[in-house]
């Protein structure tokens, strides 16, 4: 999956659906489900003594949503959008929006194999 913790997404789908952009908190299952914040809210009911609240009641909670639902916000073009992945000139690879074409951020070290010859 090309989403990852930390980037901020759009949900497409679902009651929270909106243009308004949201962070990522936690990616689950190799990128398929995303714990997005405020996003697809529950309630637990927990008895009191419960490690997670000593005194009971209702303890509201973001659930996973599947990362089909999801968009990676690109700031340039302020909207969700797709993302890929390229090499740059230097041989480091970079995820990028597949609409402006800016970069999102690079991945990975330069690498002499990608590296494009310089003549």
């Amino acid at each position: 999956m090309r989403i990852r913790q930390g980037d901020m997404v759009v949900v497409i789908t679902g009651d929270d659906a909106g243009e308004t952009p949201r962070k990522v908190i936690e990616v689950l299952e190799g990128g398929a489900k995303l714990l997005v914040e405020g996003v697809n809210r529950v309630y637990r009911h927990v008895k009191r003594g419960h490690p997670k609240s000593q005194q009971g009641g209702r303890l509201s909670m973001e659930k996973p949503i599947s990362g089909s639902n999801a968009l990676f916000f690109c700031s340039a073009c302020n909207k969700g959008v797709r993302i890929g992945y390229r090499y740059t000139p230097e041989g480091r690879k970079e995820r990028y929006c597949k609409k402006c074409q800016v970069s999102a951020g690079v991945i990975s070290p330069p690498r002499p194999r990608y590296a494009t010859k310089s003549v």
